[in-house]
C-alpha cells in the first residue's frame, strides 16, 4: 500500500489545492479514529522491518531504511499515552513531512505508526469543530479539531504539536547517530 501526494509531481490548480486541504487519511489506534491532512502525507508503507534505538523515548519505536534514508517511527498509540501497538498484519507506517526549524523549505521526514490505515476523506473546512475543553484521551494541544462525518466524529490531528522541540531534538539524534553509525 502506497500513496504518494500527487502535488509532489505537478503543479496544482487553485481548485486542486482547495480540495487536498479538505481531504484527510483515516486510521486507527487503539479502536479511535484520527486523520491528518493529507497535504502533511507522504506515503504509506506496510510495517516491515524497524530498528530499535537504545536509551530513546518509550514512544520513539526505532527507525527504518528508506531508500537509504533513516526515518524514525513514533508509536502514536505510546505518544498518546496507551500501550505500545501491537503489530499485526493491517500495521503501517504513515510517513509525514513536518516542517523543520532549520529552513522554510526544509521537512523532516517522519514514520507514524498505526493500527490500520482506513481511507482518505473529504472534511470541509466548516466541518472542522474546535476540539473538546474535556473527554479527550489525548492531550488538547494534540488536536486540530473534531472533524463531523455524517452522524460521527474523527479527531484530526494537530501534526506539528503531536512532536514538542525537545521530541524533535530526540529525533534529529536519531538521524545523527545514524549517519555516524554508516560512516564506521
Amino acid at each position: 500500500m502506497n500513496l504518494v501526494k500527487s502535488h509532489d509531481t505537478h503543479q496544482e490548480s487553485g481548485e486542486d489545492n482547495a480540495d487536498a486541504l479538505s481531504q484527510y487519511l483515516s486510521f486507527q489506534i487503539k479502536g479511535e479514529s484520527y486523520a491528518i491532512g493529507i497535504l502533511s502525507i507522504r506515503e504509506i508503507i506496510q510495517y516491515g522491518r524497524v530498528t530499535s534505538v537504545p536509551m530513546m523515548p518509550d514512544f520513539i519505536h526505532g527507525v527504518i531504511n528508506l531508500r537509504g534514508a533513516v526515518v524514525p517511527v513514533i508509536d502514536l498509540a505510546r505518544r498518546f499515552g496507551k500501550s505500545a501497538t501491537q503489530i499485526n498484519r493491517r500495521t503501517c507506517v504513515v510517513l509525514i513531512e513536518l516542517p523543520n526549524e532549520g529552513g522554510e523549505n526544509e521537512t523532516q521526514l517522519l514514520g507514524l505508526l498505526v493500527d490500520t490505515v482506513n481511507e482518505v476523506v473529504d472534511i470541509p473546512p466548516e466541518a472542522v469543530l474546535p476540539p473538546p475543553a474535556f473527554g479527550s484521551r489525548i492531550r488538547s494541544d494534540f488536536i486540530l479539531g473534531m472533524g463531523k462525518l455524517a452522524d460521527d466524529f474523527i479527531i484530526v490531528l494537530n501534526v506539528p504539536r503531536i512532536l514538542s522541540r525537545g521530541d524533535m531534538e530526540w529525533v534529529n539524534q536519531l538521524d545523527h547517530s545514524a549517519l555516524k553509525a554508516d560512516a564506521n
